[in-house]
């Protein structure tokens, strides 16, 4: 189901749970959000409102917005890897969802366990690490 986001925040209001998933950091992921930190204040806020809302709209409550695409290309056994399209930054003033600041990681459904792999800001770098994927889930 494709919702705008006011539709999305009503349902999830409604919703009194936390995310159903554990939400992990690989140690990349870290490092990247550190340097992120440097150049955008908000980022760890940020985060923590794209898992407590993004991730709950989406893999909890089943809700499409449009901000999270499943990348198809990738095989990987036990888990399907995502990235962000949309994600809101509060350092970006005046970009909203389309702060060009992307989020890769991995669901694993049957564990209700999501690992973030990579984060970053797609001015300082174009394309996902495949390698860093292939490396952890291969």
């Amino acid at each position: 189901m494709n919702l705008s986001s006011i539709e999305a925040l009503t349902i999830l209001q409604k919703s009194t749970n936390k995310l159903e998933h554990r939400v992990l950091f690989l140690p990349e992921f870290e490092q990247d959000a550190l340097q992120l930190d440097e150049k955008f204040k908000t980022i760890g806020n940020d985060l923590m409102v794209f898992i407590d809302v993004g991730l709950k709209l989406y893999h909890d409550l089943n809700l499409e917005n449009d901000s999270i695409k499943l990348l198809k290309d990738l095989k990987i056994k036990n888990a399907k890897v995502y990235e962000t399209v949309k994600f809101a930054c509060r350092s970006l003033k005046g970009k909203g969802a389309n702060s060009g600041i992307k989020i890769v990681y991995a669901h694993f459904e049957d564990e209700k366990r999501i690992e973030l792999i990579e984060i970053y800001y797609k001015d300082d770098k174009e394309n996902i690490d495949r390698k860093r994927i292939l490396k952890y889930y291969n």
